[in-house]
């Protein structure tokens, strides 16, 4: 039968949930603590304790110099009783011995008492940091033990306790005192006292790992959440992509009938959530984000102050739909596909194009393009504007005007671009490096020329030839360089660097000038170092790898002299080497029509998206 001791020992560790070993060593640190404070022993001196767990008999173990006389007890003893210790042991040497006071167990437990515990507790605490520390970002499930204004406490396992604050918590849930609840471990931050456990429910990776444990096909990877944007409480967006051909992710998420999808809306209580498929076409997805509403057109401006931007072209009655209720429907869209989203509708599109044409001169080439068109497009605009009925053509029309004008400007723009990059670089390659370190005065022009030129910060002749293979015009608009000066430069740029003109291919219609070569440099130089990096790098192991195979090709001689040198002496054996060859459609989604949109809710929807001003 066992004993007492033996009983209270299991309870504790039942109770605490801990490992045998952490509470053993709890308590034998205790015991030792209290030897020293009973007898007054040096921290200097090794003490240790063994408890035996089925009687509870404490032994105290202490590290004493062995002497022919013992004078301090504490400190000393005899060589008589350290050879029952060790029988090699001599004087002067340290000797671990039995030294427990007589009465010493329950004494001893009593006054370390307050030290066991405390050691339990900082057990339990490490025990419980490990613990959570691993389940970072997964779902947790406790019981909630109190509901203050700025956050809920709810109990976990292994007596631990974690914190909601009030952002984190969904708008519109109540919480009450011992319901079981579902949360995200946020974080687990380790303090002096208890971790600090962080819940959350209002998170997006929430909504994630309940995706992930509704959806078999995303636990087994067929499917991939690419991005989430949510507003607790409110809606939330899902872009998923498919990873294996034949697999319907947007079918596979909302189930059959919606099952899937309205466990986890129950779950959030009847938080909206709309999925759709992520694409990489950026036009389609930023369309697809919008849903439920139904989208005509998507312009993408990289090159938009701030962020990039998404003009997306709607029908009339779609724009209350596609902008959501006080804009939430196009600011979860924005957040889902990085965009900047600025919506309009087909009658506003029309008009900002017909402005541009008319007023903007960047536009000036499809004005005389769609100089037959305007005439119509005004007509069917006066007419809307009349409140007149407008036919289905004359919409379409409309639409393809728009398209025409804002989706050529946008391919044009970009055409202009490539062609600007690629003739300063045939430039800044046709001018030798060593150019710029030779002055003006090398190249003999006329002194009130190279004044002139000198003045207008043209300081060596590299400078000079590339702006004149970039713009001539901008050299000749220069006041007192005319038509004879112009060819008395080429020709000294010709005998001096081999300078020739630039095909033809490469003519541009915008002026080019020496800072615009000077912002592509260092847009050039800011995208490249990570490569030069990785070159360096890749030249630095192939040095390595060259004298590694030179080290050990000159091994390989010395082997093959050693061998012949045997040969030659045995005469019998003969050795040969080898050489080692050195190895995811259709779109559902859960939505709500929010045709009935008051007007008072419109303006606040143009107060909060960016919508611009009707022309």
């Amino acid at each position: 039968m066992k004993s007492e001791f033996a009983l209270a020992f299991k309870q504790v560790i039942s109770d605490r949930g801990l490992p045998e070993e952490i509470i053993l060593d709890a308590l034998e640190e205790a015991m030792a603590s209290s030897y020293r404070r009973s007898v007054g022993a040096s921290n200097a001196q090794r003490v240790t304790a063994e408890v035996d767990t089925e009687t509870g008999e404490v032994v105290i173990y202490v590290e004493k110099e062995v002497v022919e006389e013992v004078q301090d007890e504490r400190t000393e003893v005899t060589l008589e009783e350290a050879k029952k210790v060790n029988e090699d042991t001599e004087i002067g040497a340290l000797e671990m011995v039995v030294s427990t006071p007589d009465g010493f167990g329950r004494v001893a437990a009593q006054t370390a008492r307050q030290v066991i515990q405390q050691r339990i507790r900082e057990a339990e605490r490490a025990v419980q940091y490990d613990y959570y520390s691993q389940k970072i970002g997964e779902i947790v499930t406790g019981v909630i033990q109190s509901v203050q204004h700025h956050e809920v406490t709810i109990g976990l396992s292994i007596n631990a306790e974690g914190k909601m604050p009030r952002s984190h918590q969904i708008d519109k849930e109540y919480y009450r005192v011992h319901d079981r609840i579902r949360v995200l471990l946020l974080d687990v931050k380790e303090t002096n006292g208890d971790p600090k456990i962080i819940l959350s429910r209002a998170h997006r990776d929430f909504l994630r790992r309940l995706l992930e444990n509704e959806v078999p096909e995303i636990y087994q990877g067929f499917i991939e959440i690419r991005s989430i944007a949510r507003e607790a409480g409110h809606r939330s967006k899902v872009a998923v992509a498919a990873l294996k051909p034949g697999v319907d992710p947007v079918g596979a998420c909302v189930g059959i009938r919606g099952v899937r999808i309205q466990a986890i809306v129950r779950e959030l209580h009847d938080e909206k959530i709309d999925v759709i498929e992520w694409n990489a076409n950026a036009e389609e997805y930023v369309a697809k984000a919008l849903s439920p509403a139904r989208v005509l057109n998507v312009f993408l401006d990289q090159e938009a102050q701030g962020m990039p931007t998404a003009t997306v072209v709607v029908p009339e009655d779609q724009l209350s739909l596609a902008i959501g209720r006080r804009g939430q429907n196009a600011r979860l869209a924005a957040k889902l596909t990085g965009w900047r989203i600025d919506i309009k509708s087909l009658v506003e599109a029309v008009s900002d194009a017909l402005y541009n044409l008319q007023n903007n001169p960047r536009y000036a080439y499809f004005a005389d393009k769609e100089a037959e068109s305007i005439s119509t497009i005004e007509a069917v605009i006066a007419k809307k504007a009349e409140g007149r009925p407008i036919q289905p053509e004359e919409y379409r029309e409309l639409q393809r005007f728009t398209e025409r004008v804002e989706k050529g400007f946008l391919e044009r723009r970009e055409s202009l671009h490539e062609k600007r990059g690629a003739r300063i670089k045939a430039a800044l390659e046709a001018v030798p490096a060593d150019a710029y370190d030779l002055p003006m005065m090398t190249l003999g022009l006329p002194s009130r020329a190279q004044n002139v030129l000198e003045e207008e910060g043209y300081e060596n002749v590299g400078d000079l030839a590339l702006q004149i293979l970039l713009d001539m015009d901008v050299i000749e608009e220069i006041g007192g360089i005319g038509s004879s000066y112009m060819k008395a430069i080429e020709e000294a740029l010709e005998i001096m660097i081999g300078y020739q003109p630039l095909p033809l291919d490469l003519e541009i219609e915008d002026t080019l000038t020496k800072a615009d070569v000077d912002e592509a440099l260092w847009k050039r130089e800011k995208a490249e170092p990570e490569e030069d990096e990785v070159a360096a790098d890749e030249e630095e192991a192939s040095g390595e790898e060259e004298s590694q195979n030179e080290n050990e090709a000159d091994a390989s001689d010395e082997e093959e002299s050693a061998v012949e040198d045997e040969t030659d002496a045995l005469g019998e054996e003969e050795n040969e080497a080898e050489d080692e060859a050195d190895v995811s459609i259709e779109e559902k989604s859960e939505s709500e029509d929010e045709t009935d949109v008051s007007d008072e809710e419109e303006s606040e929807v143009e107060s909060e998206v960016d919508t611009p001003e009707k022309k």
